[in-house]
Parts: C-alpha cells; sequence; structure tokens
C-alpha cells in the first residue's frame, strides 16, 4: 500500500488562515454638505474652457487689431497721396491754392469722418486745418497773417489751435509736388478713433467675428460641461460602488464586494478592498471558529475538574492525592492549551518577532534530540537522529526558538501516537533549496482521509488517546504556522498501522511564493 502524502505551506498550502487586520471608522455626525464631485468637476471643466476662450480671444484681438491698424495706415497714405496729387494739379493751374479748392479737395478726400486733414504750403504755413472751428479759414487770409507777422515781427494772436496729432506714428505726411518736381507743401492725414476707413463690410465682418466666437466661447463651456459631467460620472461610478459595499461590510454583509478588476488606479483600489474585505471575512470567521473551539475543548476538562471537586465536595470521593492530582492535571492540560492558542493566534496575525540568524541545522537539531531523549525512554521508545545531509550546506536563516518549538510539536506527536517499543527517527536532510527535517514514527498512522485536515485546530487522530496523552490537537496548527513564517512548508506521508513522518521544509533563501496546496497519493 502505497502511503498518502499532504504538503502544506509557502510551496503547498491548502488555505491560508493567516489573519489580517481591517479597520474602518464610523461616519462623521458633523458632516457639512459640500459640492458633489461631479460637480466640481464639471465646474473644473467649465473654467478651464472659459479661460482657454478668454485667453483665445484676447490674442485674437490683439493680432486683429493689429492688422486692421495696419489696414487703416495703409488707406490713411493712399488717400494722402491721392489728396496730395489733387492739390498739385490744382497749384500747376492756379499758382496757389485758394480755400474754396481746399474745402473740395478734401471733401472729395475725406471718405470718412474719423479723418482729419491738414495742408501746409511750402512756407510752412498752416493753409487749411478741418479741426478748425470753422474750416472757412482761406488761404489768403493765412497768407496775409503769415506776412503781417513777418513785417512786424509779430505772431498773429487770432491764429486757432489745430487739433492734429503731433505723434509721427500716428499721421501720414505727404509731400505735394508738383509735375515739374518742385515741392510746393505738404498733406498731412490722421485717423480719429480706431474704427476710421473701416467700411461697413469690415465693420460687419469684425462683429460677426467677435460674436462667432463668444457663441464659440458659450458653446465651448456648455460641451465642458457636459463631458466634465460625464467624465465625473465615469469615474465616481466605481467610487460610489466602493462606497455602497463599504456601508454593506460596516451594516454586516461581510459577503459584499465591489467586483471591480481592471489596470487603472480605481479597479486597483476596488480590487484591493475586495481582498481586505475577503480577509476581513475570514478573520470574523476565523473569530467564531476559534471561540467555538475553545468553548469545546475547555469544557470538557473544565466539567471533569467541576465533577471532581463537588464529589469530594459531597463526600462522594476522598479528598485525596489522587482525585487532587486529577483537578491538578486538568488545569495543566488548561495552562498547555491556552498557551498554545495564544502562540497560535500570534503566529496567524504575524505578532511574533522573528529573530532571524544562522543556523546549523545538523547539531541544532542534534541538540533538541538529545533534549528530549529522557521522555521518550521513560516511554519505552526508541529515539534516534540521522544527519542525511552528505556533507552539503546545512545552514538556513531561521528563529531557533520557533524551529525548536517545531521539531518538539513533532517529536512530541510522534511520541504520543507510536505504541510501546516503536522507533521515532529526526533526520536532517539537504537540497539544492531547502534544508529539510524530518519526523518518523513506527506509530498508528493517519488515515488518507484526515491528512488535509490534521493541521486545523484541535483535530486529533484519536481523540480518547491523546486527551490520555495530554494531546491538545493545537500543536500541529502552530507549527506549520511557524513553519510558513519562515517561507517554508510542511509534507507529511503517512500508512495507517506503519507510521508518519512529518517533514518541515525550510528554503535557504526567503521567498514570497504564494503558497497551494496538493496531495499525492
Amino acid at each position: 500500500m502505497t502511503p498518502a502524502r499532504f504538503e502544506i505551506g509557502q510551496k503547498h498550502k491548502q488555505e491560508n488562515e493567516a489573519g489580517s487586520k481591517a479597520s474602518w471608522n464610523t461616519p462623521r455626525s458633523d458632516s457639512r454638505p459640500t459640492m458633489s464631485y461631479p460637480s466640481r468637476m464639471a465646474l473644473a471643466f467649465a473654467l478651464t474652457s472659459l479661460m482657454t476662450v478668454l485667453v483665445l480671444v484676447g490674442v485674437v484681438s490683439v493680432v486683429w487689431g493689429t492688422v486692421f491698424s495696419d489696414y487703416t495706415r495703409s488707406n490713411i497714405v493712399e488717400i494722402a497721396n491721392s489728396a496730395a496729387e489733387k492739390l498739385a494739379t490744382s497749384y500747376e493751374e492756379n499758382g496757389n491754392w485758394t480755400a474754396g479748392e481746399l474745402r473740395t479737395v478734401a471733401t472729395s478726400s475725406l471718405v470718412s469722418d474719423d479723418l482729419g486733414m491738414q495742408v501746409v504750403n511750402k512756407k510752412g504755413v498752416i493753409v487749411y486745418d478741418d479741426s478748425w472751428p470753422s474750416a472757412s479759414a482761406t488761404a489768403d487770409v493765412r497768407e496775409s497773417e503769415s506776412a503781417s507777422s513777418s513785417s512786424s515781427g509779430k505772431k498773429a494772436s487770432h491764429s486757432p489751435v489745430s487739433s492734429a496729432p503731433t505723434d509721427s506714428d500716428s499721421v501720414a505726411n505727404v509731400e505735394i509736388i508738383t509735375s515739374s518736381g518742385e515741392h510746393v507743401g505738404q498733406v498731412k492725414l490722421w485717423a480719429i478713433g480706431s474704427d476710421a476707413l473701416l467700411t461697413k463690410a469690415d465693420s460687419a465682418f469684425r462683429e460677426k467675428t467677435f460674436n462667432a466666437m463668444a457663441l464659440a466661447a458659450v458653446v465651448a463651456v456648455c460641451i465642458s460641461v457636459v463631458i466634465g459631467s460625464l467624465m465625473s460620472r465615469m469615474l465616481t461610478k466605481p467610487i460610489h460602488r466602493i462606497t455602497s459595499t463599504a456601508k454593506q461590510i460596516r451594516d454586516g454583509d461581510l459577503s459584499a464586494r465591489t467586483g471591480l478588476r481592471g489596470d487603472d488606479e480605481i479597479d486597483q483600489l476596488g480590487e484591493t478592498f475586495d481582498e481586505m474585505a475577503t480577509s476581513l471575512e475570514k478573520d470574523m470567521k476565523h473569530e467564531k471558529r476559534l471561540t467555538s473551539d475553545v468553548a469545546h475543548e475547555l469544557r470538557t476538562p473544565l466539567m471533569a475538574m467541576l465533577a471532581t471537586v463537588e464529589a469530594m465536595q459531597d463526600g462522594v470521593y476522598p479528598t485525596d492525592d489522587e482525585h487532587l492530582e486529577t483537578v491538578a492535571s486538568e488545569t495543566r492540560r488548561l495552562a498547555r492549551l491556552v498557551q498554545q492558542m495564544l502562540d497560535l493566534s500570534r503566529m496567524e496575525n504575524s505578532t511574533a518577532p522573528l529573530n532571524l540568524e544562522q543556523v546549523d541545522m545538523v547539531p541544532f537539531v542534534r541538540s533538541i534530540v538529545n533534549a528530549q531523549e529522557r521522555l521518550f525512554v521513560d516511554r519505552d521508545l526508541r529515539l534516534r537522529f540521522a544527519d542525511e545531509t552528505q556533507g552539503h550546506d546545512d545552514v538556513v536563516e531561521a528563529d531557533p526558538d520557533m524551529i525548536t518549538q517545531c521539531v518538539i510539536n513533532l517529536m512530541s506527536n510522534a511520541m504520543r501516537y507510536t505504541p510501546e517499543g516503536g522507533w521515532v527517527v529526526v533526520s536532517v536532510l539537504s537540497d539544492r533549496k531547502h534544508v529539510s527535517i524530518a519526523v518518523s514514527d513506527t506509530g498508528i498512522g493517519i488515515a488518507k482521509d484526515d491528512l488535509s485536515r490534521i493541521f486545523g485546530r484541535f483535530w486529533r487522530a484519536d481523540a480518547s488517546r491523546a486527551r490520555e496523552a495530554g494531546g491538545l490537537g493545537v500543536g500541529l496548527a502552530v507549527t506549520k504556522q511557524i513553519v510558513e513564517r519562515h517561507h517554508g512548508y510542511i509534507s507529511v506521508e503517512s500508512e495507517l498501522g506503519k507510521g508518519t513522518t512529518f517533514t518541515i521544509h525550510l528554503p535557504r533563501e526567503h521567498t514570497a511564493d504564494a503558497a497551494s496546496t496538493t496531495m499525492e497519493h
């Protein structure tokens, strides 16, 4: 008959019963109403769009202002040249300009009331300026005033003041030159206002353009609000799912899950939340199971102690050493049970610190075997240590105290289930990846169907015999947790009536491989 084999731990593991911590906060009672996340995102999109549009409008306005300014300047120069040609022709025909001729030329040349014109003769005298209060001032009057001022050395006191700009960049200056090349004066032309010389078509185009930009701004803001709302809803939907699931768990539904899976950050958050919820659910089940197990295990010795004490009180049993020892034995068993449950809890919750150091396993395990030899002799059992490393390196990084506890637990287990005259062999083996400690016995063995349960709390192959021998059913569970803390695994081979071999496999280098479980027949 081929012995059944079962492995559990970091390499092979049936169920990860390691505890995990989870906590949550109750909702604050003083929470203040605030703008929802979708509203904030929609507002942010709208403001961003509005600012973009405003910047665009500003840039376009500056560019177009420059373009229209150049356009106006070009037209002014063109008009000034036309006026200069007309004045040159008039001068050639008449030898001078009359007020009527100047008004005629100005009227025919100025296409807009937003234009100003000034004519200066070859002597530098202003003979026409449409900014004067009365443009009826004639060239003859200006000439006579100029002549009178020159003869008397005085300046005419009644000369009108011109409003022509003094900035040369704002004025188009065109020389009046006759066909013979004579310079007879100068024409100055300037624009009054930014809309000078704009045709109705130009003004309409500009107005429509700015209206279009305003409409585009409104449409862009509306689209931004819609997109922001849709995006925020898409982003907040999984968040709402996580929130809803958290409330379900808070209200006691530990099976609630978000179901989120994906590669983005929110999906990863949901997946992590589900893992946390699973750990929390496992912790709660573990707590309930632990409470039930402890209550069950404590009830039997407590009832035995109570029955013995009451019998002694009632005089049924004499108060002698035998019955007092019964009470003391049950008390010691309860103390061991409490201590082992404490050890198991610390292991499952990873609260027990690991004091790792380099351990040479052969002399280390040999010393443990030597220390336990007396107990085996008292039970008429033969104990032997075997070095099967074959000269290979047997040094691993481990916590000596915890590994000692594991070896003693396995040896004690073998001692309880091995009949008198039987053998228990403790071996140290070594391969490329692991250093192993094997504890073999010639005991009663374990049924194949029980192999998957032997590392559970309070499991015993023979409960009545285990109690007689002092077994609590916790040692293997503690051993499993200790080995897993060292990133190792435990394998077990057993055959009914022939014996059992437990093997601890400790890695030479610590890894964080995921655990799994296999059973071999």
